[in-house]
């Protein structure tokens, strides 16, 4: 066999092993963004502490794509973050940097996804999950996840409130 029949029998198998949507993935439109609101509640005890929030968005093969937010008082609590930490956090340390600011007080917060990973590069249409992990010393953990299809429609997602945070919005627009 020539090497020239090789290369058309390895370029044939690879195309028909490789899965259609990544054959033609586009990427996501440059105007798409991901809106988020977030909701830390009043919660009544006496021995209230602000909770370490990770909110991050995963690809369909369950890939980290992009840590959104990471509010931790300090690096030794980055670990309490359980699903964060052993998705991304122990294996990216100029990153947790990167990401890192001050636990929150309660109230509500806004902030939005470009739609750039974490290298900055721009992602491509298709399925995501969307995940926030709220835990807090001497309180309650929750771990809220939310399937996304990111392309060219619009999309809202409305999570229900949980012990540790109040209703979270999430509003997909291009």
């Amino acid at each position: 066999m020539t090497i020239k029949n090789k290369m058309k029998k390895t370029l044939l198998a690879t195309l028909l092993l490789t899965p259609l949507s990544t054959v033609f993935a586009k990427p996501l439109p440059e105007s798409a963004k991901l809106d988020v609101e977030l909701t830390l509640p009043s919660i009544e005890t006496s021995m209230y502490a602000r909770p370490y929030v990770a909110v991050w968005i995963e690809d369909s093969q369950r890939k980290p794509v992009r840590t959104m937010q990471l509010w931790v008082g300090k690096d030794e609590w980055l670990k309490d973050l359980r699903s964060w930490w052993r998705k991304v956090g122990r294996y990216d340390r100029e990153l947790v940097d990167a990401v890192t600011s001050a636990t929150r007080p309660v109230g509500e917060y806004r902030f939005s996804w470009d739609g750039l990973d974490d290298k900055g590069n721009r992602v491509e249409q298709g399925d995501y999950t969307f995940y926030v992990e709220v835990v807090r010393e001497h309180g309650g953990r929750n771990y809220l996840r939310q399937k996304l299809s990111l392309g060219e429609s619009e999309a809202s997602h409305v999570l229900a409130p949980t012990q540790e945070t109040g209703t979270i919005k999430i509003n997909y627009k291009l």
